[in-house]
């Protein structure tokens, strides 16, 4: 029985129908990279893989409307960048080596050396690389915002460096970028198919007040609509959100009930754009150093409306502006990545606010997620046996990412169904040979 507050399944990562206009909108632009390989399994299980548009170039903008790129070429990772790094004109001579400089650290350390910083911040690694503030700002920033929703001073530095390390630099697969080409919501009409075809009941638009409890066990969980009673139960909510569903009982016995309340969020917003004529011709656009961190263009509708959306992580500051405020400031950044827009207006604006998009991957935070399944009672274990957790949060390896979410489902489900034939792991994306050979493995 699944059940969802929500009328349609995928949670924070889902479409809506706009009231205003009728559209069907994505609440944010998620993104799949090649590293992601739980999700990947997971669309492929639902048969949507053909739905998603893999793009192994990285549009990056530069001032005056001029636009560097990044693909893969011919070399082995890590060097497969060298080539298309060596070309971009965003970064000087100097600037390249220092990139370099701590792309090699990361290299060397490999997996386990990311280890020692789950405590520092990523902004000390790279003091530690002696990178430059412009590098920082236009190039390691633009893309640990975009990964882990948290800006560089603030990002745990363990996490920053697996995106470097699993989606950059182990092998030449993994940065590529798949994008939807239907509304997210269309991804998971398959899973309600799959769920009500092998006996499965969904609960939509059903709200969840309590996890009930006797005192050994979960017995189901108490909905608006009445008792749900269940051999087992999955709480697949953000961790404040089952903070009140748990009772003190329940946290007196399950650790990994006990930290709820101190894992922080950190949002996003989500800007849909239309203008009357096209702005844009690439498929997406990186902008460094602005507010907006990533332009992804829509497509164009047979009316000859063009449709972006902008995305800007971390979005604290941005949260208590107006709509208005947020369109103009919106539109001063795509006038400097795209000088063409130049006195051009959207036809229409719609700003989409999630305020606990991610949880904040800060310092620390690894030591307040849990496990997604029971075990004994101590560090990463829980008391309740037919009790488990699922999320991005969930202590699974991974940052703040759809795949850090499919993966804890996948232990969840693993555990719940006790098949000896499945352990719930996809495996990653193996490093290629030289990378293996320099240490990242």
């Amino acid at each position: 029985v699944v059940i969802e507050t929500r009328k349609k399944l995928g949670g924070r990562a889902t479409s809506f129908v706009d009231p205003r206009s009728g559209e069907v909108l994505d609440n944010c632009q998620h993104v799949l990279m090649g590293c992601c390989t739980a999700l990947m399994d997971f669309y492929d299980r639902l048969g949507v893989l053909d739905a998603i548009e893999w793009h192994r170039t990285l549009y990056w903008a530069r001032e005056h409307g001029e636009v560097d790129t990044m693909a893969a070429g011919w070399l082995p990772a890590p060097m497969h960048f060298a080539g298309s790094f060596r070309r971009m004109r965003l970064f000087d001579r100097a600037e390249k080596w220092a990139i370099a400089r701590a792309m090699w650290r990361m290299i060397r350390m490999g997996a386990k050396g990311r280890v020692a910083w789950t405590q520092r911040t990523f902004t000390e690694f790279l003091d530690e690389c002696a990178q430059p503030p412009r590098v920082v700002r236009c190039f390691w920033n633009a893309v640990i915002v975009s990964a882990c929703n948290m800006p560089v001073d603030r990002v745990n530095a363990a996490h920053a460096i697996q995106v470097f390390q699993d989606g950059f630099l182990a092998n030449k697969w993994s940065y590529t970028m798949g994008l939807a080409s239907v509304p997210l919501w269309e991804l998971y009409d398959p899973a309600a198919e799959l769920i009500e075809q092998n006996g499965g009941q969904l609960r939509l638009g059903v709200s969840v007040r309590d996890i009930a409890y006797d005192g050994k066990r979960v017995t189901g969980v108490v909905t608006d609509e009445g008792m749900v009673e269940a051999a087992a139960v999955i709480a697949a909510v953000p961790p404040d959100r089952l903070s009140k569903l748990v009772s003190g009982t329940m946290r007196n016995t399950d650790v990994r009930l006990t930290k709820l309340d101190e894992i922080a969020f950190s949002p996003i917003l989500g800007v849909h754009l239309r203008f009357d004529q096209s702005v844009m011709d690439l498929p997406h656009l990186v902008l460094p150093d602005h507010g907006v961190q990533w332009l992804f263009n829509k497509g164009i509708d047979e009316h000859g409306s063009q449709h972006l959306h902008a995305v800007i992580s971390a979005a604290d500051e941005w949260l208590a502006l107006t709509e208005d405020e947020i369109g103009m400031r919106v539109m001063d950044d795509l006038h400097r990545a795209l000088p063409k827009s130049m006195g051009m207006k959207p036809q229409a604006v719609r700003a989409v606010k999630e305020k606990r998009a991610t949880f904040a991957a800060v310092p620390g935070v690894d030591d307040l997620r849990p496990s997604s399944a029971p075990g004994t009672i101590g560090l990463g274990g829980g008391g309740i046996s037919n009790l488990f957790l699922a999320g991005d949060w969930c202590d699974n390896g991974w940052p703040a990412t759809m795949e850090g979410a499919v993966r804890s489902g996948y232990t969840a489900a693993a555990a719940v169904s006790d098949d000896a034939t499945w352990s719930g792991v996809v495996e990653d994306v193996p490093p290629g040979a030289f990378a293996s050979m320099l240490g990242l493995r």
